[in-house]
């Protein structure tokens, strides 16, 4: 058996991935992408991959849903002006008709073999309704398989 450290704590890194995003169908933020912070791999100890975690709260009518779409970028320098798509996030209902308020967290796995130096996660919330719905999202990378721990 080895001595490793049993945390998992030591062997993954979390990093803010976007701001708190407020969204009301029909009017602000609906079907507005949210573009994320770049984040250096580098930095991080080259994770060879990550989880995209979104976490939502929302307040639906009946039969409205929240909806997340997004992408995940990576790009050779620090202000992503080369920059490809590493991985595409499909439209997903997250949720549908919670009327006292609903809560959850979409996760997408993604690869990081192959990414460059950056990486940046841009998504969509989408609510059906017009008018009464709200949301309130944010997100995190949780990187993991780094060629180094985490400092």
């Amino acid at each position: 058996m080895t001595n490793e450290k049993r945390s998992i704590g030591d062997k993954i890194s979390v990093v803010r991935a976007a701001a708190n995003t407020a969204v009301t169908a029909g009017g602000g933020g609906d079907n507005a992408l949210v573009t994320g912070v770049i984040i250096d791999r580098a930095a991080h100890g080259w994770p060879e991959s990550m989880v995209v975690a979104i976490p939502w709260l929302t307040t639906l009518a009946a039969a409205a849903t929240l909806t997340i779409s997004g992408v995940v970028q990576t790009g050779p320098d620090a202000a992503l002006a080369s920059v490809r798509t590493l991985q595409t996030i499909a439209a997903t209902v997250v949720a549908t008709g919670v009327v006292t308020g609903g809560q959850g967290t979409m996760e997408v796995n993604v690869p990081l073999r192959g990414a460059d130096r950056y990486v940046r996660l841009n998504f969509t919330p989408d609510l059906s309704a017009a008018n009464t719905d709200t949301a309130a999202l944010s997100a995190v990378l949780v990187f993991g398989g780094a060629e180094r721990l985490p400092q």
